[in-house]
């Protein structure tokens, strides 16, 4: 028979601190294929270290290993994974289920490592073998220890391997499931399998082939209880297994299937997550739709529009006395139209207080006197009836177009076309109703009466001068520089003196008001959103600290893993992936709560909100990075571990 296993010279030291420990002393051992050996000693004496050996569960620090003679001392970590997944099958004293794996999961594991997926049909003949057929849907905490082991044995044998080697296997059982297993694993050996055991029961040791004897770690008797049986088995080769590995949807299912194990704990990672997503979404959506809010008011003022307005005449003088003002009249709007080709059209206004009723209700409102070109220059289009005409603006006709605010006030929904108001005494008929633009930061925008600019000044106010003159440009000019030439135009026009041109006149610049806004929203939007942003930090912060917490927890299970043939990588992956999975999910839920939200806070509060895809697909992909980034740190220690280290763990 074939040599299976060969140790020359083996050592084992532990380093604790300033001490060390020689586990191991000089053992050389050979072991035939298809024998039955028994590693026996007492505690202390040397026996499961050299079965974690033996599983290179666990590396020599000196010496030679061989398996059918290739020399597999120094591989590294994850070729001995490799090595463990196709030749190895381990049964353990504590039975190292996994809790929320069920009978025929735990027993197919090991082939998510050869076969990149845990398929339960292949398990059945083994747990048919076994005897537990009728348990293969019960998880482990629902079967007795003798089952648990009895699953443990199927889940060795899955992958077909070479060797079985069992730790103290009947150690945690009853009589009764003690010779379930020791029959399960005679079967096994005369089916041409070669098992090691360790175990300190000398009535088990004594019905096996082999029985090896250690103290202080040196091999101190070797005896053979029955003769090595003489078997033709097959020839395999370690090189013709294929390398596979697992697929990126296989580690989400897995990924999930944990996270769904621990039902609290999950959630709790993904509340975090999802508290900070719903802030980011909520509050892009209160600045975005704050900000629209303010562009559609603005717009309404006009496009590319400057407003010249009269101001203080300052020094003494006959032309200029303290506190007189320059005047504007309506020439002065047709003389810039003329004289500037870049002006569109202009527009004269006169503003004024007045009290307003009809029949029983009565409202005061600014009345505004403005020409025909108001409509477009103003975005004023009426929502009902129409706009005056120049004909009755020359002819003073006491005609009105009323905003939404004096609608509601003096008409409360009732028809108003075609009604009269009295504007300080004097009769009024509505032609139009104003379109709705809201509140503009220093007045209601909607509480206002528009008026022809002669019936203004002639019916209502007494006055042959005007308040100020809307400009409008067209795209391609510099406003800068054209409000320069307007000032310069209207103060020799009116014959300012030089001292006096720097406060006759102002004009203000619509569009950099317009900027201005806009950057204040945008920037109380950034600020609104890095506050979110703390609090989706704060939730990546969580999600480390739980999956650091789910490593410890787990070290056994991760142990595990790396005795059947999983490779960093696959760990490292399995607890970067169930990371993702928390922050995706909280990410999901947190787009849904937040826009949800956002929603609520416009229906009910008013609050004008506008939830747009670029802020969801940020804030998915924010929740994303921050599974991955706060998932490395705790998925590279439990890739680290090392299988023996973290077996022992408790």
């Amino acid at each position: 028979m074939s040599s299976l296993i060969r140790l020359e010279k083996i050592d084992k030291i532990y380093t604790m601190g300033d001490n060390t420990l020689k586990v191991l002393n000089d053992v050389s051992l050979e072991i035939q294929e298809g024998d039955f050996v028994a590693i026996m000693g007492p505690s202390g004496s040397g026996k499961s270290t050299l079965m974690n050996l033996i599983g290179c569960l666990d590396i020599p620090t000196g010496g030679k290993y061989f398996f059918k003679g290739k020399d597999i001392s120094n591989l590294e970590e994850d070729e001995l994974a490799f090595f463990r997944r196709h030749q190895l099958g381990f049964i353990f004293q504590q039975f190292n289920l996994l809790s929320y794996f069920s009978a025929a999961e735990n027993v197919a594991l090991p082939l998510l490592y050869t076969e990149g997926k845990i398929e339960k049909e292949k398990s059945h003949e083994l747990l048919t073998k076994v005897n537990l057929l009728d348990r293969e849907d019960h998880l482990p905490r629902e079967m007795s220890g003798g089952q648990q082991q009895r699953v443990a044995i199927a889940r060795a044998l899955i992958n077909r391997p070479r060797l079985i080697l069992a730790d103290e296997p009947t150690g945690n059982l009853d009589s009764h499931s003690e010779k379930q297993v020791l029959e399960i694993l005679r079967e096994l050996n005369q089916s041409g399998m070669t098992i090691v055991m360790v175990t300190h029961e000398e009535e088990i040791g004594s019905q096996c082939n082999r029985v090896i004897r250690m103290r202080d770690g040196e091999i101190v008797s070797d005896t053979r209880n029955f003769p090595l049986p003489v078997r033709d088995l097959p020839e395999t080769s370690m090189e013709e297994f294929p390398h596979t590995g697992l697929s990126l949807a296989e580690h989400f299912r897995q990924g999930l299937k944990q996270l769904l194990s621990n039902k609290i704990r999950t959630f709790l990672s993904i509340l975090g997550v999802l508290i900070g997503v719903a802030s980011v979404v909520t509050m892009l959506a209160i600045g975005t739709g704050a900000q629209k809010a303010i562009e559609k008011q603005l717009s309404s003022l006009g496009a590319n529009l400057l407003v010249l307005r009269t101001g203080s005449l300052r020094g003494g003088g006959a032309a200029a006395e303290a506190g007189a003002t320059a005047l504007l009249y309506e020439e002065d709007a047709v003389a810039v139209r003329n004289k500037f080709p870049a002006v569109v059209q202009t527009v004269a206004s006169v503003n004024g207080r007045a009290q307003v009723s009809f029949k029983n209700k009565n409202w005061n409102t600014q009345v505004t006197g403005v020409t025909p070109e108001y409509e477009s220059l103003r975005s004023s289009t009426p929502s009902e009836g129409r706009f005056f005409t120049e004909e009755e603006d020359r002819k003073r006709s006491r005609v009105a177009l009323i905003g939404m605010t004096v609608y509601r006030e003096l008409f409360n929904g009732r028809p108003a076309i075609g009604e009269e108001i009295k504007v300080n005494k004097v009769y009024f008929k509505i032609i139009g109703i104003l379109p709705e633009k809201g509140a503009g930061g220093w007045r209601d925008q909607d509480d206002v009466i528009v008026v022809p600019l002669q019936t203004g000044m002639k019916r209502l106010f007494g006055r042959n001068t005007v308040d100020s003159v809307d400009i409008q440009v067209d795209d391609k000019t510099d406003m800068s520089e054209l409000q320069d030439q307007i000032l310069d135009y209207v103060t020799t026009r009116h014959k300012i003196p030089p001292s006096q041109k720097d406060s006759a006149f102002q004009i203000h610049n619509m569009a950099d008001i317009q900027a201005a806004v806009s950057e204040s929203s945008k920037t109380m939007t950034m600020l609104l959103t890095v506050i979110a942003t703390v609090s989706l930090l704060v939730g990546g912060i969580g999600i480390m600290n739980i999956m650091l917490v789910a490593v410890t927890e787990r070290t056994k299970e991760i142990g595990l893993r790396k005795a059947i043939g999983a490779r960093r990588r696959d760990i490292l992956y399995q607890f970067l992936v169930e990371s993702v999975v928390v922050g995706v999910v909280g990410g999901l839920l947190g787009i849904f709560t937040g826009s949800s939200l956002a929603l609520i806070l416009n229906y009910i509060v008013g609050w004008p909100t506008s939830i747009s895809m670029s802020s969801v697909v940020v804030s998915f992909i924010f929740s994303f990075l921050i599974g991955l980034i706060f998932g490395v740190y705790p998925a590279r220690n439990a890739s680290r571990l090392h299988p023996i280290q973290a077996l022992r763990y408790e």
